[in-house]
């Protein structure tokens, strides 16, 4: 379903959050970026990456603050968007849920605040896709993470 001036219901949402997706990012090693199986796209885990450049670097708890996890996170789920987006052939309303986010979180031995970290991620979900952006989620703490990211996620979603 179309917005004003033919803008989709999700792409108008992200408009109006200020947020331009992103060309998506090639992956880093031997896997796809996504997979496209009976109605659900599985994203594989997307890093923090803005204009190209990895955002975040280090551990929450050492070198990385909660503020700065949490705005890491987030741009991990527009760079989760931007694979989706070419997952369903640019049309985002095709999405009718975010199932299941995961989030890795790079974190000191006695960091415990992980779940904060993960709401960047999730919070955008929500204003996103509404209702259909509430999702399970899990978020682990670990030792270290691709490229010396401090936080990695990614996501599985009901297409139409």
């Amino acid at each position: 379903m179309s917005g004003a001036g033919g803008r989709g219901r999700v792409a108008g949402r992200l408009a109006d959050l200020g947020i331009v997706l992103p060309e998506p990012p090639s992956p880093v090693a031997t896997y796809v970026p996504f997979t496209v199986h009976n109605g659900m796209v599985t994203i594989s885990g997307q890093l923090p990456l803005q204009a190209g450049k990895l955002f975040a670097v280090g551990r929450l708890g050492d070198n990385v603050d909660v503020d700065t996890g949490r705005f890491a996170a987030r741009l991990c789920f527009i760079n989760l968007l931007a694979q989706l987006q070419v997952a369903c052939d640019g049309d985002l309303d095709r999405v009718t849920g975010v199932l299941r986010l995961g989030g890795f979180i790079a974190s000191a031995p006695d960091f415990t605040q992980q779940a904060a970290v993960m709401n960047g991620a999730s919070d955008l979900a929500v204003e996103a896709f509404g209702e259909a952006g509430r999702h399970a989620r899990s978020t682990i703490g670990v030792a270290a993470l691709p490229l010396g990211a401090a936080v990695e996620v990614e996501g599985l979603f009901a297409i139409a």
